[in-house]
C-alpha cells in the first residue's frame, strides 16, 4: 500500500447504471448524483425503453427524481430489438434523446426477454449506427443451454461479436461489464473502435463469494463472477490506464426479498461504495495515478464527451466506511455490496 493519503482526481463517469423506475429510482439515484456527473441508463426496465420517445419520458422521470441542488446528466439508452426502427434511432440520437442502443441477447439477464434472438435481424440498425456514430453496448453472453454459465462470455465473442466487430468495422462497441481474460484479450486484439466496462465488483470478487459457506445472493450478478485468474486479469486492465477500458457500475438494485428468495434476482448495488472500492484495488496494484483515467477520462473519450471540468477529492482515513447499513427503499430493505476488506477511502464532502 501507498503511503498517499488524499488524491484529487477529475469527477467520475458510470458509463453502466441501473436505476430502475418508481421507488426504487427515487431511493438509489441521490447515491450516483452525489458522486458522478454522468451515467450511461440501462433500459432494461418492465416494459423496456424500446423508442427514442421512451426514452426521453424515462429522462424526464429521472430528472425529477433527482435532489434539487444535483446537476447529474443521465444518458439515454435504447433497448434493441428485432422490430427497432432504424429512423427512429437516427432521429432519437440526432436530438439527443438516447447515445447509444443496448443489445441484450433474449434471456440473457434481468428483463432481457425481449432482447435479441437472431443478430442478424438487427444488421440494418447496426448500419445505421455505424454511419451516424453512435455506440452499440453489448451484454456478451450466449444463452444456450448446453453452454456451461461460466463459459457463456468466451463463447459470446468466439460465435456472435467478433462475428458483428468483423462486419461493421466502423461501429463502436462497448463489451458490458466484462468478466474474464477472454473479454480483456478481445478488447485488447481490436485496434479501434471497441471498448469495454467494468464493474468495481468484478474486480474484487471471484465465484467463490457467491459459493463457498452456502449461497451467497447478495453476491450473485450477471453475468456472475469467475475464476481468480479472469478477476485478475481484469485488474490488470483497469489499472493499466489503457483508455479501451473504463467503469460501469453495473450497479443493479433489488430488494433483499427479491434477492434472498428461491429464485434471487441477479444484480449488486455497488454505487455508494463503488469510489472507496476502486482506490482500494487501484492502491493495492500501485496504480493510484491511473486511477481519474478509469473513472473520469477513458469513457468521455470513448463516447466522444468532454471530461467533466468538476474535481472531487477522495481521502484515506482511519475509519472504516460502515456498508452494514441496509437502504430503506419503500417496500423492503435494500443490501449494500460489501467487498469484505475495510473501506479506508472516502469521497471528501
Amino acid at each position: 500500500m501507498s503511503d498517499i493519503k488524499q488524491l484529487r482526481i477529475r469527477q467520475p463517469d458510470d458509463w453502466h447504471l441501473h436505476l430502475r423506475d418508481g421507488n426504487v429510482l427515487e431511493a438509489v439515484l441521490p447515491y450516483t448524483s452525489a458522486h458522478f456527473a454522468r451515467a450511461i441508463i440501462m433500459p432494461n426496465l418492465v416494459p423496456p425503453v424500446v423508442t427514442s420517445a421512451d426514452a426521453s419520458a424515462y429522462r424526464q422521470r429521472i430528472n425529477r427524481a433527482l435532489p434539487e441542488t444535483d446537476t447529474f446528466q443521465p444518458l439515454m439508452v435504447l433497448y434493441l430489438t428485432e422490430q427497432t426502427d432504424p429512423e427512429d434511432v437516427r432521429a432519437g440520437y440526432a436530438n439527443g434523446d438516447i447515445v447509444a442502443a443496448k443489445l441484450y441477447p433474449a434471456g440473457a439477464t434481468t428483463n432481457s426477454a425481449a432482447g435479441v434472438k437472431n443478430i442478424e435481424a438487427v444488421y440494418p440498425v447496426l448500419e445505421v449506427m455505424q454511419e451516424i456514430g453512435m455506440p452499440l453496448l453489448v451484454h456478451g453472453e450466449v444463452v444456450d443451454a448446453e453452454i456451461d454459465i461460466f463459459d457463456r462470455e468466451a463463447v459470446f465473442i468466439e460465435r456472435t461479436l467478433s462475428r458483428v466487430q468483423a462486419r461493421f468495422s466502423g461501429l463502436k462497441i462497448v463489451m458490458e461489464h466484462i468478466t474474464t481474460s477472454d473479454g480483456v484479450e478481445f478488447v485488447k486484439s481490436c485496434d479501434r473502435n471497441v471498448a469495454a466496462t467494468i464493474t468495481p465488483h468484478h474486480l474484487v470478487i471471484n465465484r467463490n463469494a457467491m459459493l463457498v459457506g452456502g449461497i451467497q445472493p447478495h453476491y450473485y450478478c450477471l453475468p456472475v463472477a469467475k475464476r481468480e485468474t479472469h478477476r485478475l486479469a481484469l485488474v490488470e486492465a483497469a489499472t493499466s490506464g489503457d483508455s479501451r477500458f473504463f467503469l460501469g457500475t453495473d450497479s443493479a438494485p433489488h430488494l433483499d426479498g427479491a434477492k434472498e428468495s428461491a429464485c434471487g434476482c441477479a444484480g449488486i448495488f455497488n454505487v455508494s461504495v463503488t469510489l472507496s472500492v476502486l482506490a482500494h484495488v487501484f492502491e493495492a496494484a500501485g496504480k493510484l495515478e491511473n486511477l481519474e483515467r478509469f473513472t473520469s477520462l477513458n469513457g468521455a473519450g470513448f463516447y466522444g464527451m468532454a471530461a467533466n471540468e468538476e474535481m472531487i477529492t477522495l481521502v484515506k482515513a482511519g475509519d472504516e466506511l460502515d456498508v452494514s447499513e441496509k437502504l430503506d427503499v419503500a417496500g423492503g430493505k435494500m443490501t449494500i455490496f460489501d467487498p469484505k476488506f475495510p473501506l479506508l477511502w472516502k469521497v471528501k464532502a
